[in-house]
């Protein structure tokens, strides 16, 4: 579904990227890791078409999206849940639904409705601001929001950052039901524990170069020098 390939992109003249190629199949779950400043976000703004690619392709769906803007990625069926979670704090949580609303792929799958029922805290404080959300519950409104686009790929940029251990809990049993659902995903996040149980893939980022990538059986095994990669 999603095929990068030669991937370059940086910020002025200070190159992040550097011919980083990664994939994300229909109904699989690929975890971007990586420790902080190695071009995690960098991938994923260049992917959603808020940083413009230096080199590279970028293809989903079939579709070329590499120099198109933003909002032509989440046309072509990308929702993204940011790092920092940028709800809307003057919309109550259900507008901040309803605001993203969209089906271009035929029937509605996802729906306020079903929004809810994956996060019944938000039914509570349907009426509630975004800025008078914790930040675990506006990291479900965020998760929310993206899946009321009705999207072919759910990318999320540090989903559980500094949250409690019991909304990182509840974060991750929802992305556990997504894929049950066969919702693609590309995640970012620090636990490799807890990826580990959710994604059929890894890649490693270093320094902007994808340094490996392998299943999740691959990783279990190769466990001790991935972790290197990791930590510092």
């Amino acid at each position: 579904m999603l095929k990068v390939r030669g991937l370059s992109a940086g910020y002025g003249d200070a190159r992040v990227l550097f011919d980083v190629d990664l994939d994300v199949g229909d109904g699989e779950v690929v975890a971007l890791l990586g420790r902080n400043g190695m071009g995690k976000t960098t991938t994923v703004r260049a992917i959603t078409g808020l940083l413009p690619p230096q080199a590279g392709t970028i293809e989903f769906d079939g579709r070329r999206l590499d120099g198109l803007p933003a909002h032509e990625a989440g046309r072509a069926g990308i929702g993204l849940v940011p790092e920092g979670r940028q709800v809307f704090p003057t919309l109550t949580v259900e507008e901040n639904l309803v605001a993203t609303a969209a089906s271009r792929f035929g029937a509605a799958r996802w729906t306020t409705k079903r929004v809810y029922e994956l996060f019944p805290r938000l039914e509570e404080r349907r009426r509630h601001m975004g800025s008078q959300l914790s930040g675990g519950e506006q990291q479900m409104l965020a998760i929310g929001r993206a899946l009321m686009t009705n999207p072919k790929l759910v990318i999320l940029d540090e989903a559980t950052e500094g949250l409690a251990p019991l909304i990182r809990r509840e974060i991750r049993r929802v992305m556990a039901a997504l894929k049950a659902e066969g919702e693609s995903i590309l995640v970012i996040d620090k636990s490799l524990d807890a990826l580990m149980r959710i994604a059929d893939r890894h890649v490693v980022l270093e320094k902007g170069h994808v340094v490996w990538t392998g299943t999740t059986a691959e990783l279990a095994a190769d466990r001790e020098a991935v972790e290197k990669k990791l930590h510092v």
